[in-house]
């Protein structure tokens, strides 16, 4: 890519192409993956000239299906949702869907009720307890510091408070061996077109990246057998 080339999904250096993404994950043994969460799950987000209007799940759930014909995909994340939220209303339905692959991310939304730490890492705690009692590979990702780029500075109280969410995440993916996916310091972060006008939720562009990071992690946790 050429400094004055535009940045498209054909070009970004951050992401995998097609081709590469799908033979990472040839011969993955996962074949329902559900997604469960608040919008960051559900794909919401601003569109990204140059890059298709698909969110991180819906492109990874593409990559597998393509990869390993026959992979079902149930994606239950919904705009809004507290973690408690989540753990009333999606992980029945997750449960019931018997995916083998599961990824969750929640917690933002909580700041909105009190932020209140303890309650989060009792909600996380009982759903990845009950996802990992069913034998199913459990996956979730850190949030982007992306308070750093001047147009986020109005958001820029929540930094300390998302800080402390993400030590939560940490904690919980590492008593579950849960796949987890870096974002916290990720060079992503920086792209000036990387939040939606609501500076909330990522753009496609962003989503995009994120998809490539979740299908480097999910490969780099197959049988050293499936990789080629």
């Amino acid at each position: 890519m050429t400094h004055n080339e535009t940045r498209t999904e054909f070009n970004d250096p951050m992401l995998l192409t097609t081709a590469d993404a799908r033979q990472l994950l040839t011969g993955a043994p996962w074949r329902r993956f559900a997604v469960l969460g608040d919008s960051i799950a559900q794909g919401i987000g601003d569109p990204s000239p140059g890059y298709r209007t698909a969110g991180w799940a819906d492109r990874v759930a593409a990559i597998l299906s393509a990869a390993n014909p026959g992979v079902a995909y149930r994606n239950t994340g919904r705009m809004g949702a507290t973690s408690a939220q989540v753990l009333a209303e999606q992980l029945p339905a997750a449960l019931e869907f018997r995916p083998d692959l599961v990824h969750l991310v929640c917690g933002g939304n909580d700041l909105l009720t009190g932020g209140d730490m303890t309650l989060l890492r009792g909600n996380l705690d009982a759903m990845f307890a009950a996802l990992a009692s069913t034998g199913a590979q459990l996956s979730t990702f850190t949030l982007a510091d992306v308070w750093e780029v001047e147009r986020m500075a109005p958001m820029r109280p929540m930094r300390d408070r998302m800080a402390e969410i993400n030590d939560v995440i940490r904690a919980v993916a590492a008593d579950y061996d849960a796949i987890l996916v870096e974002f916290w310091d990720h060079p992503l972060r920086l792209r000036p077109d990387l939040m939606s006008a609501d500076l909330i939720h990522f753009t496609m562009s962003g989503h995009a990246v994120v998809a490539t990071e979740v299908v480097r992690a999910l490969s780099g946790h197959l049988p050293a057998h499936t990789q080629r």
